[in-house]
């Protein structure tokens, strides 16, 4: 049996890691896009460290792009098994791989219209919908089994609606079972909206991301002044706008959720307020319907607001015309995906933006170094979008603390029901060098004994 690492290996994206058991059966947990520059992640989502056809069940944590965005391509290639999430997870999926199958299109048709070499997209709508017919949902606590000898238990991570840690159960004939977990993204205990990360069952080997395995979040009760006063600086003093790159699944959410309260509470100014992402609009419809995953907080919130996603200043916008006529505009706040900037329609409005000091952009979560949202986070005075040099004049803002990861302390703290007599190996993944060697230095810390730090294509005999 072993384990080999295809993804977010000594990188944050691309999750993607093969577990093969003594019999040959071969279990993949998520099958994820990559999304950096890094040059040798160059070919990374055009071709598999394995044979797809050789796959036989697909384990999903989560729908973030980074971790299911490449399943059509493996089906595509080959693969003809099951894939099972838990039920949130696959509406959210459904939407996600239709949005990137879209992009997919756009950015091929682009590319050959400048080149004489016909490059194709990574798969088609018609890739996506066969891959969601492979799709069988598990709620969260229950065992389920995959293989004669392997069982598997989801729990909430917290990270996004319907994401799910993943635990094996494997069964060694003449020898005690082995539990293998993988992490996944840990989320963050008292966050608006999703319920706290519940702990995983005590494991022998567990798979860890470590996105934030280098730092500490800023802390929670001073969010909503920071952010209020960013509002007024940027809306109503400088009759500014405050643009907000966003991930559509999960940050707009509960900026949109923080949003609300505010106005409940009549503190919001009276500024219009856009959210300008059709996958985001798409997405807070499917959060609308999963209330199952709510915490307390936002259930009892709801008994005197029916929709915490919705106030009178909010417009969701679908149209191109709609998204357009927001560049004319002042004074208002518009939250738009991507969260890196590096696609969807924030590039716009970035792009005409940045070079007005009145504005703001406000990076509210995690950046790939190289994208230009990562950019703007480590302070470049000028990025590049759709081929032109840009000053940086605008404001730049963090609030890491609405981050869906957690921090290494956070993490620390999600870890400690694991027994560190039975986990005999942690291999970190989903981290940037820095991170993955802090993250490393905390857990020796904390007496756990054997850390590794895979890279891509390693091989772990289990």
């Amino acid at each position: 049996m072993n384990l080999k690492f295809c993804g977010a290996a000594g990188t944050v994206t691309g999750s993607s890691h093969l577990l093969t058991l003594d019999d040959g059966f071969k279990i993949l947990l998520d099958c994820g896009l990559y999304q950096g520059v890094e040059p040798e992640y160059e070919n990374f989502n055009n071709r598999f460290l394995f044979e797809p056809a050789d796959i036989n069940v697909v384990i999903l944590s989560h729908a973030h792009i980074d971790h299911c965005g490449r399943l059509p391509k493996l089906v595509k290639d080959g693969f003809n098994g099951l894939i099972y999430s838990t039920p949130a997870t696959e509406d959210l999926t459904a939407i996600l791989l239709l949005d990137s199958a879209h992009i997919q299109e756009r950015e091929s048709e682009f590319t050959n219209r400048h080149r004489t070499e016909d490059d194709e997209p990574l798969y088609s709508p018609a890739d996506v919908a066969t891959t969601m017919e492979m799709f069988r949902t598990i709620t969260y606590n229950n065992w389920f089994n995959i293989h004669p000898d392997v069982d598997v238990v989801f729990k909430d991570s917290g990270h996004i609606l319907g994401s799910a840690s993943i635990t094996l159960r494997i069964r060694r004939h003449g020898l005690k079972d082995m539990l293998l977990g993988f992490t996944a993204d840990i989320g963050r205990p008292n966050r608006p909206i999703l319920r706290d990360p519940d702990p995983m069952p005590a494991c022998d080997v567990l798979i860890s991301e470590s996105t934030y395995g280098d730092r500490l979040h800023a802390q929670a009760p001073d969010e909503r002044e920071h952010f209020l006063r960013i509002i007024r600086q940027t809306c109503i003093e400088q009759r500014g706008k405050l643009i907000i790159p966003a991930f559509s699944v999960g940050r707009t959410q509960e900026i949109v959720y923080m949003l609300d309260q505010l106005a409940t509470e009549n503190k919001l100014p009276d500024i219009p307020i856009f959210v300008d992402s059709p996958l985001a609009v798409n997405a807070t419809h499917i959060f609308q319907a999963h209330p199952e995953c709510y915490d307390k907080e936002i259930l009892k919130y709801m008994v005197s607001d029916d929709n915490p996603f919705g106030f009178n200043n909010l417009r969701y916008t679908r149209t191109v015309d709609e998204s357009k006529s927001i560049n004319n505009m002042k004074g208002c706040v518009v939250i738009s995906a991507s969260g890196m900037i590096n696609a969807g329609r924030v590039k716009h409005h970035v792009f005409n933006g940045i070079e007005h000091p009145e504005n703001t952009i406000l990076i509210v979560g995690y950046c790939a170094e190289n994208t230009p949202g990562g950019k703007l986070r480590r302070g470049d005075e000028t990025i590049r979008l759709f081929g032109r040099e840009l000053q940086v004049k605008a404001k730049v803002e963090l609030m890491e603390s609405f981050s869906a990861h957690g921090d290494y302390k956070e993490m620390i703290d999600y870890l400690r029901t694991q027994e560190k007599k039975k986990l005999r190996d942690i291999h970190l993944v989903h981290g940037d060098k820095e991170a993955l060697g802090a993250f490393k230095g905390h857990l020796l810390n904390e007496q756990y004994m054997h850390v590794n730090i895979p890279v891509l294509g390693d091989t772990i005999d289990l």
